[in-house]
């Protein structure tokens, strides 16, 4: 599968107003519908209104690109579906300078909302070509994110602790390794579950010995491969 940032020079402004305009009636579309599924929180949706998630695929799949839906993307994986991404970040309740950790870089495009929400992103992905294309695509678009290659269920235990953080993929139960790396009063949103669905779960850090976890809805997502999730 070839990416556009692959193939293309890096899109200038000129580039990218083009496409700001060919896509915002969809854009507008999609942030309204997703608004009907019940995301409030209006900081999530101006996110998803700003951040152009055509580039974070293959040229073939663009026309698609502002459908409420997940597409692949390369090494098995997918580009989650945009309510998936708004319901995990209105459940993280990011703010200004909120240090959050993504488990599962993908393609860039959670990383790029969390970004332009004005949240310190930290992100691993076990994918080597993941990993480069998302650092380059999120770097050309002019989203700082900190992004390493590794086995992500383990967490980043370098920039700890976190506000929040975000899991991307199907987890078999909540990794104590990424609970641990939490702030006092941080946030942990993790589908578990099998490996064809999962419910979102939020595990919140009280103290440093209490968490509270909050049950809420069934996603689906490719299953979190690590030490710690499915081996």
């Amino acid at each position: 599968m070839i990416y556009l940032f692959l193939t293309h020079d890096p899109p200038g402004l000129n580039h990218e107003r083009n496409y700001q305009r060919k896509f915002s009636q969809r854009r507008n579309e999609l942030v309204e519908g997703i608004r009907e599924k019940g995301i409030g929180d209006e900081q999530v949706l101006m996110a998803i209104q700003a951040v152009p998630r055509h580039l974070f695929m293959d040229t073939a799949l663009e026309r698609k690109a502002y459908e409420d839906t997940a597409l692949p993307i390369s090494c098995g994986q997918t580009i989650s579906q945009p309510f998936t991404v708004a319901a995990q970040t209105e459940l993280l309740e990011v703010k200004k300078g909120s240090k959050i950790l993504e488990i599962g870089t993908g393609s860039g495009y959670q990383a790029a909302i969390l970004c332009h929400m004005g949240a310190e992103v930290y992100s691993v992905e076990r994918h080597e070509f993941l990993y480069q294309n998302a650092k380059k695509l999120l770097s050309t678009l002019g989203y700082r994110a900190t992004l390493k290659l590794g086995d992500g269920t383990v967490g980043w235990s370098a920039y700890a602790p976190y506000d929040g953080i975000v899991v991307t993929a199907g987890a078999p139960v909540v990794p104590e390794d990424l609970i641990g790396q939490l702030k006092i009063g941080g946030m942990l949103v993790v589908p578990v579950g099998s490996q064809k669905s999962q419910q979102m779960i939020r595990v919140i850090r009280e103290s440093e010995e209490s968490f509270r976890e909050e049950k809420l809805q069934n996603f689906k997502f490719v299953p979190l491969i690590g030490e710690k999730g499915w081996g």
